[in-house]
């Protein structure tokens, strides 16, 4: 699903059209980099935020066809030609900036629509810069994608919440906390308990909810690309039935898959079918 860690990126893999392995490999190192400058090493807030500001000048100028600064040619000589050969929009490239800044100055987050909104700006431009390759972007493709790239971007948050909370970072939404009788305190300093491990149920019933809303858009996407997408759309849900095997005791570890859920995987894609209204996952085992 993945290459190294930044897991919400459908990669170049051996099911990528060759054709598209260089714009994918070239988005993808955008994405990559600039989540590194928001994220990775010792800098400070301030001077994350100053180097996503250059790094987002550089891009204007890789539209535009003008000169680079020499910090990031490596992402952005590959990445120009294939924003104008491919009329990739500017707006989705600037979106994930936004989200990764907003990552270094918002911690909490009040509501599911407020949630929602981070995740339109740092996951569902992936989905839709795929879809621009692949040629699809009629407005209901555009909606299913933003279901999957958004459940994939909340499925992480569960999944991470054991080391994000040890950050300071508190995804779950306060009303949803509120209404489960759950400190967001008691989150951050990672207490379990039955309440919290309901609330984080919850959490990712709603999230398998929205992948399953997704999910038909990968008979939208013919090919090797409709089968990197199928293999995606059941890596999440199994995420999130690992979570909900371990009893929702994701603020006590991090739940993660390993090389033997790939046949798992892979028969789950091959039963996806159109004429499917049912649930995409296997029991629980």
């Amino acid at each position: 699903m993945s290459v190294d860690h930044y897991e919400n990126f459908p990669v170049a893999s051996w099911l990528c059209p060759p054709a598209l392995r260089p714009a994918v490999r070239a988005i993808y190192a955008f994405a990559r980099t600039a989540d590194d400058l928001a994220d990775e090493g010792t800098a400070t807030r301030d001077e994350r935020l100053a180097a996503l500001t250059a790094y987002e000048r550089d891009l204007h100028a890789a539209c535009a066809g003008q000169a680079l600064s020499p910090r990031w040619r490596e992402v952005f000589v590959p990445l120009g030609p294939v924003i104008a050969r491919h009329r990739l929009p500017p707006v989705l490239f600037t979106d994930l900036l936004d989200a990764f800044r907003q990552d270094l100055t918002q911690t909490r987050y009040a509501d599911r629509a407020q949630l929602l909104d981070y995740c339109r700006r740092s996951a569902n431009p992936v989905g839709r810069l795929l879809l621009h390759l692949y040629g699809v972007a009629d407005a209901q493709a555009l909606r299913k994608s933003d279901a999957i790239c958004s459940s994939l971007q909340l499925a992480n948050f569960w999944q991470d919440l054991s080391i994000d909370t040890a950050r300071g970072r508190l995804y779950i939404p306060r009303a949803d906390c509120e209404r489960h009788g759950v400190a967001a305190a008691d989150l951050l300093a990672r207490r379990d308990s039955p309440m919290a491990r309901a609330l984080i149920g919850e959490m990712v019933a709603w999230t398998r909810r929205l992948m399953l809303e997704g999910a038909p858009l990968v008979h939208r996407v013919a090919g090797r690309a409709g089968w990197e997408l199928r293999l995606v759309v059941q890596g999440g849900l199994r995420i999130l039935q690992r979570i909900e095997q371990r009893g929702f005791d994701a603020l006590l570890q991090r739940p993660c898959l390993h090389w033997h859920d790939a046949p798992t995987l892979a028969w789950r894609a091959l039963r996806m079918r159109p004429a499917a209204a049912r649930a995409l996952e296997e029991p629980a085992r």
